[in-house]
């Protein structure tokens, strides 16, 4: 599970979520039912909202970092993502400044089923039935045709991370961009019916990341990463399928500096490097 807070910063967005249910004019249903997100950015918490149980969310960020981009991002997918990508409903958006901090609170309905996973990776047990992988790859495809101005990913980032991150024979240039959730990782997928969540960070990025971000994060469980491949493997083979892997690979690996799914750092490496040496075969001599 996410790690909790220090005090200071849990106390303060104890306050923020305090603040954002009194703004909603909703009541906090249970008090000791806190959604913690990673790093203690973000809190959660089930709320009862005329007279249904709703979700509401509070993330902060730095004053200084805060543009409409931090925020904007679920009330966005409400309005242009189609409504057959199964969700939770988006009920409002609060945002504030408080010190050195800027906040912003989400209302939504409640899941149907539950989270996946309550980390970025699965449950080594996890059997999801055709069904559930049927309606994923329905979604992500609905998603990719959305046509937007947002970035999941800004252009000139896999241009430095991924020498960075990968090593100088490392691609940079994603063979084509594509919509995208942005945060496809287990603790934002539902089940037992597929309920995708966080909407926050979506927009274009390289295509196929998706379905890279949920491959990757399953290496450190080879079932479910078989039935990932399983299910997209035309996907993950292409050339674009290819780069995303790299390219989430690169993330994960920034995450090891900071202490982040260590149990991944092998079996990424290992993917890394038979990536790297398939495409310096595909070169010409």
């Amino acid at each position: 599970m996410p790690s909790l807070p220090d005090d200071q910063t849990a106390a303060r967005m104890r306050a923020a979520l305090e603040y954002a249910v009194d703004t909603f004019s909703c009541k906090l249903e249970e008090a000791d039912a806190e959604t913690w997100g990673w790093g203690g950015r973000s809190l959660s918490a089930p709320v009862t909202y005329e007279g249904h149980s709703r979700w509401i969310r509070v993330a902060d960020s730095p004053r200084e970092k805060a543009t409409p981009a931090s925020w904007e991002g679920p009330e966005a997918a409400a309005l242009h993502i189609p409504p057959k990508v199964p969700r939770p409903r988006y009920l409002g958006m609060h945002r504030w400044e408080e010190g050195a901090y800027a906040y912003y609170a989400d209302l939504h309905t409640r899941l149907r089923g539950r989270p996946l996973s309550s980390t970025a990776l699965p449950p080594e047990d996890l059997d999801l039935p055709d069904r559930w992988w049927d309606q994923l790859s329905s979604a992500l495809s609905a998603i990719s045709r959305v046509p937007t101005s947002r970035f999941a990913v800004r252009p000139d980032r896999p241009t430095w991370a991924m020498p960075k991150f990968l090593g100088p024979d490392a691609p940079t240039e994603p063979p084509s961009w594509a919509t995208v959730h942005g945060d496809i990782q287990w603790s934002n997928l539902a089940g037992p019916e597929l309920e995708i969540l966080d909407w926050e960070r979506w927009g274009t990025a390289p295509e196929g990341y998706d379905v890279a971000v949920l491959y990757v994060s399953s290496l450190a469980a080879p079932t479910v990463a078989r039935q990932v491949r399983d299910r997209f493997g035309n996907m993950l083979d292409s050339p674009a399928g290819r780069f995303s892997q790299l390219y989430a690979a690169s993330e994960f690996i920034q995450g090891f500096g900071r202490g982040a799914n260590l149990q991944l750092e092998r079996p990424i490496r290992d993917l890394v490097a038979q990536l790297l040496q398939s495409n310096a075969a595909t070169l010409p001599s």
